[in-house]
């Protein structure tokens, strides 16, 4: 992939302004040199939080310049001050990018509760827009959470004849579950596309990434994934289904599948990067429910960091997902191993099993034989360092 880039027309920056204790970066700002079609995906949560809440009423109408993202605070659940800081920062966006507040987009993710500090944001994005550059990596860092890495990536894709760059970065670690979960995405790209087909593009990417990952089960308030398309690369615009939308969507779901993943190998605690996936399902919606019970199950998770090859619990976990088919036909294999043919255990190689464990990344298949339809996950296991993490999360 080379060198990690932003498209054209697009800077960013990453400060520390004082919302975290420790003094990492917490503060990211993404501007563009021109107004960008934007499309987002969003928390299906019934709660939402204040900044999110900004950024869907205002993303439907508007040509998008900047995106302001703080972490270390939710701005969830205090109130009319939390709809009336989300419009403050948004206003003091603004005027520093000289547009208009309804064109800058609002992200916060962190502890819920708790007012923002307001003063500090606002030191800090005026140091934010004096340290704007054409590097990305302080911003995906001033996003995260209990991350412990930043999670960005970019590629270039031709589209008629004309170079287009795609950048994108994710931030996540727990409360990682569909639809849309503690994680927020940003994609930025200098691709001519209509906002339609942005929103086409994106909403099929995240349904085959984004929310194809599990950490642990929870969804979160201020969820959301957005795109930013600026033009800047002057190729034809996409306006319809045609041969430069396959391009640029297949481009999206690859980097969003390679970010989805980047989150869950690094879920909070986790050991190991987990693929589970039904083969030969009469439907892909009884292909999903299976996936995702098997995906969220303590007791799986627990297995896996355990290193023990516990088929019983992969079959029980499909067994109470809603999905109907017939566990007497059900075969289990972790990796290549077949531990469980036609829902009866089989008398398999312990070591191989535990050879197969011990690695980082384990894949898990069901196959149901009843149909032709399949579904993947992604999820990872359960450790001491998972409970340790969230025990004292505000602490």
């Amino acid at each position: 992939m080379g060198e990690i880039k932003l498209p054209k027309g697009f800077k960013s920056a990453g400060v520390a302004c004082g919302i975290k204790k420790d003094g990492k970066k917490d503060l990211a700002l993404i501007l563009s040199e021109s107004e960008a079609n934007t499309a987002g995906v969003f928390t299906k949560n019934i709660v939402k939080g204040h900044s999110l809440k900004w950024t869907m009423k205002n993303i439907r109408g508007n040509k998008i310049r900047a995106v302001v993202i703080n972490s270390g605070n939710a701005n969830a659940c205090v109130g009319e001050k939390g709809d009336s800081d989300a419009e403050r920062m948004a206003d003091l966006t603004a005027r520093l990018a000289k547009c208009g507040k309804e064109q800058v987009l609002l992200g916060s993710t962190g502890v819920i509760g708790f007012p923002l500090p307001m003063e500090k944001i606002e030191s800090g994005l005026q140091k934010a827009f004096s340290m704007l550059s054409t590097s990305p990596h302080d911003a995906a860092c001033a996003i995260m959470t209990t991350d412990t890495y930043p999670k960005e990536i970019s590629f270039d894709i031709n589209l008629s004849g004309k170079n287009v760059t795609l950048y994108g970065m994710a931030k996540g670690s727990g409360m990682i579950h569909p639809n849309m979960a503690t994680m927020i995405g940003v994609f930025l790209t200098d691709a001519a596309i209509s906002k339609e087909m942005l929103q086409k593009a994106l909403t099929e990417a995240v349904n085959k990434s984004f929310n194809r990952i599990s950490v642990d089960g929870d969804t979160s308030v201020c969820d959301m994934v957005v795109i930013l398309a600026n033009g800047m690369a002057e190729n034809e615009e996409i306006s319809c289904e045609n041969n430069d939308y396959a391009t640029f969507v297949n481009a999206l779901e690859k980097a969003a599948v390679m970010l989805s993943k980047m989150l869950v190998k690094d879920g909070e605690g986790a050991t190991k990067l987990i693929e589970i996936r039904v083969v030969n399902a009469p439907d892909c919606e009884t292909a999903h429910k299976i996936t995702s019970s098997i995906a969220k199950s303590p007791l799986v998770k627990t297995a896996m960091f355990g290193q023990d090859a516990n088929w019983g619990r992969i079959l029980t976990a499909a067994g109470y997902s809603g999905a109907d088919f017939n566990p007497d036909l059900v075969d289990i294999l972790i990796g290549d191993l077949l531990v469980c043919q036609n829902g009866v255990g089989l008398n398999f190689d312990e070591e191989k099993a535990l050879e197969i464990l011990k690695k980082d990344e384990i894949k898990i298949t069901v196959d149901l034989k009843i149909g032709s339809s399949e579904d993947t996950m992604w999820t990872c296991d359960f450790s001491y360092d998972y409970v340790r993490i969230n025990g004292s999360y505000r602490t």
